[in-house]
This record gives C-alpha cells, structure tokens and sequence, in this order.
C-alpha cells in the first residue's frame, strides 16, 4: 500500500507542480503540501483523474500554529472508493490570507468551509453563504484558535424581569481562579485520595 501511495504522490507532483509544494507517506496515509492559489483547480483534478477518483471529500479543517509566519493550516481529507485510498491536503496560510472556495467543486464543502471560518475565522473567497454556523449572532472571537480565552467574553442568562435572553461580560469568581493541582494532569508529585488502597494490595 505505501509503495502505491508513493506512486500517486509522485504522479500528482507530476501532474500538478502548481499546486504540489511537496508531499510524503507516514502511517500509511499521503500528506500532500499544496499552495492556495490553485486549490480548487487541484481538487478537482483529484476528484477527475482516472488515477485518483477521489470523489468524497470527508473532512475539511484547521489547525492553529500562533508561533508560525503562516499560522494556519488548513486540512482537506479525501476518499477514493474506487482506488481504496485516502489522501489529505496541507495548506499553510496566513492569518490574513483568503483561501478559494472548493463548493463548486464539492459543494459539501459548504458547511464545513463555514465551520472553519466560525471557529478560526479564515476566509473562503467565492463561497456562496459565508457566515458563521456553530457560534450565535455578533459572537466575538474565533474559539479554535490558541489565543481565545477558555472562558470566553461573554455570558448569557435568561433575564426573568426582561423575559429574554441577557449577554453579560464573563465574571470570575475568585475561587475559580484559584487552583490547588489536585489534577492528575498537572504532573504534580503527590498523592491522590484512594492512591493508599493501591499500595496496600501489593
């Protein structure tokens, strides 16, 4: 299967050096590095040759990378059911950078290309209904991305006296900011309440 995959990656890189940045088999997957310039041209002619017919699109995502010139990556993951295989298709961009629309070419693309800019607020140039799909009307911030507070800005109530739904700044009791690393996550070296029965049954 890896030999195979390392064919299709070559013919790809062959077929398609304006999109083709570069690519590799690990874990028995293709990871192809692609430019954004060409993307929808590129998958459609994943989606039409007779040697990749990767007809479905499975998953379409971001990853946030703060510490990156280009902080994002966008991820498209496709199936060929008629070749067997997968492949996914790295695009690394800027924060300020808008990435082409593949809805003309999936148009299940539509909702997922909304989630991507709902939760990291990248922008699909030529999308048919990009607004947000997740998060509320006027919600501030993009939740994905490594810089948004795990609080959030606001909150919102039900207001009995006004009969509706009130948006609140978030406010933090103090005792939620303390943390006493009672957490088997902190790492910490100490020993949890029940640890005792452990050591009595060796």
């Amino acid at each position: 299967m890896s030999e195979e995959l390392r064919e299709l990656g070559a013919l790809i890189e062959a077929k398609r050096p304006d999109c083709v940045l570069g690519w590799d088999v690990s874990f028995g997957e293709l990871s192809v590095d692609v430019a954004p310039a060409n993307i929808a041209g590129l998958v459609d002619f994943l989606k039409t040759d007779n040697a990749c017919k990767f007809s479905t699109l499975v998953d379409l995502t971001a990853v946030d990378y703060p510490e990156r010139p280009k902080r994002f990556e966008v991820v498209y993951h496709f199936l060929s059911m008629f070749q067997n295989h997968r492949i996914r298709l790295k695009m690394a961009i800027r924060e300020d950078e808008i990435v082409p629309s593949i809805t003309e070419v999936h148009p299940s693309a539509n909702w997922f290309e909304r989630e991507v800019f709902d939760m990291f607020g990248i922008l699909f140039s030529g999308h048919p209904d990009l607004r947000r799909i997740l998060t509320d009307y006027g919600f501030r911030g993009y939740p994905l991305r490594k810089d948004f507070p795990t609080t959030g800005y606001v909150e919102l109530r039900y207001d009995e006296a006004q009969k509706r739904v009130v948006y609140e700044p978030v406010k933090l009791v103090q005792e939620y900011r303390q943390f006493d690393f009672m957490s088997p996550w902190e790492g910490a070296n100490y020993i949890l309440p029940g640890d005792e029965k452990g050591e009595g049954a060796k």
